[in-house]
């Protein structure tokens, strides 16, 4: 698409291409948006070198002028969007690049895959975290997945609302809180449990969490008690009926005198598995597998689309895509959440060449992060994750109660577009 249009002198004509979700995955109540962070930060090393263009030069997979052309690319345009952590619904203009068409062009795939791998884990962990109330939820899915977007998929983890990860090179990266565990290996390799959980109170004291787990559940903990005393930190459960296995452990330490001793459970556990224990006496959640694959919805499924670009007479054009089921809504779009007097949202507002008309309550959810190719400050880094998880935050606090339900059902609040004077219901 680059050469050709470098060929025809199209490439060069500014443009507006809009990332958006026609819809949510089936059942779910709203998206989260994650990844935006990572992507601004890949955006600013996103280059062609030596390496890349020796590639395509060898294989033909592009002429000369267009070898040229992505030698000297540097992005350089203006990118506005939703903040990282903000709640999302069927056709909120997400994400959008304002550049040379060229430019945007060249970006579509990097953008999808940070966008649609990254929204659809913090869509997930939302869930879960609606699902844990209180609780602390650690994320542990690291070795359900590869070992870059491991660290994605914690970061995105984090940002909507998880307390720590396991995974250290997002600790590195995002200075998020890091917590690991013991796993079974641990108390196989030593001749007896009693032994394993001496070595591990040993080294890391008594606050330390035991896998009690391995052999029989019981008499664990009571070996456990019986080393550390009621000083003992926790201690994990991760097989069988782990409601039944929680109460009992609980009646088991607090009639040893460790009322203080906390229990966390594991176990290929997801939103329904966790609100399922929700009456056990459990004190935290590890989640891997089903944070990791996004909980039956491993993407978010975003498109990315022009939708404006620039006439021969230098005025902008709305363009939008007419085919059947995958019709898109041309035009510069510009997005409010709409709040009753209570704060509590009830439309998603997007304005189509204009920002949407409303009054004082409504919120105004487009940000700037990209001006002129030069990033602006807050958005990557240790900043943006905290930045993003607080917006997580304050935008479920404005959503209404059945935003938190697991049931099947639509989107929690409708996505309404204004054009002009008249406003359509989508």
């Amino acid at each position: 698409m680059l050469q050709a249009a470098l060929h025809s002198g199209a490439a060069h004509r500014r443009s507006v291409f809009e990332a958006f979700a026609r819809r949510l995955p089936d059942g779910r109540r709203y998206g989260v948006v994650g990844g935006t962070g990572r992507l601004l930060e890949g955006l600013e090393q996103f280059r062609f070198g030596p390496d890349e263009l020796n590639f395509l030069a060898q294989n033909n997979v592009v002429n000369d002028e267009t070898l040229a052309w992505l030698a000297d690319f540097k992005f350089s345009g203006d990118i506005y969007g939703y903040a990282e952590g903000e709640l999302y619904f069927p056709n909120s203009p997400i994400l959008t690049i304002e550049s040379t068409f060229a430019e945007a062009c060249i970006l579509e795939t990097y953008v999808l895959s940070v966008l649609n791998h990254d929204s659809a884990i913090a869509s997930a962990a939302s869930r879960m975290i609606g699902a844990a109330g209180s609780r602390p939820v650690i994320e542990m899915g690291s070795r359900r997945t590869h070992e870059e977007s491991a660290v994605a998929a914690s970061r995105a983890a984090v940002i909507a609302g998880f307390h720590s990860t396991s995974n250290l090179e997002c600790g590195i990266r995002y200075g998020v809180l890091t917590q690991g565990t013991a796993a079974h290996s641990f108390t196989l390799l030593h001749d007896s449990e009693e032994e394993a959980f001496r070595a591990q109170l040993g080294s890391l004291g008594a606050g330390t969490t035991l896998l009690v787990d391995t052999y029989d559940v019981e008499a664990a903990v009571r070996k456990a008690v019986a080393i550390a005393g009621p000083a003992l930190g926790g201690v994990r459960l991760d097989s069988g009926d782990l409601l039944a296995q929680a109460r009992e452990v609980r009646a088991l330490l607090d009639s040893l005198g460790n009322t203080n001793t906390r229990i966390t459970v594991t176990s290929d556990l997801d939103e329904y598995a966790i609100a399922a224990l929700a009456a056990a006496p459990v004190d935290s959640y590890g989640v891997g597998t089903s944070l990791v694959t996004g909980s039956g919805a491993p993407t978010a499924s975003m498109v990315y689309k022009l939708v404006s670009r620039e006439g021969d007479d230098g005025e902008f054009v709305s363009v939008a895509k007419a085919a059947k089921n995958k019709a898109s809504v041309g035009g510069r779009k510009y997005a409010t959440r709409r709040l009753n007097d209570s704060g509590i949202a009830t439309a998603e507002v997007v304005g189509i060449g204009h920002r949407p008309a409303g009054d004082s309550n409504d919120r105004e959810l487009l940000a700037q992060f990209v001006s002129g190719g030069e990033l602006l400050p807050g958005w990557t880094g240790a900043e943006g994750v905290t930045r993003a998880a607080a917006r997580h935050t304050a935008s479920m606090a404005e959503m209404p109660g059945a935003a938190r339900r697991l049931q099947r059902g639509d989107a929690v609040i409708p996505t309404e577009y204004e054009q002009d004077t008249v406003a359509a219901r989508h």
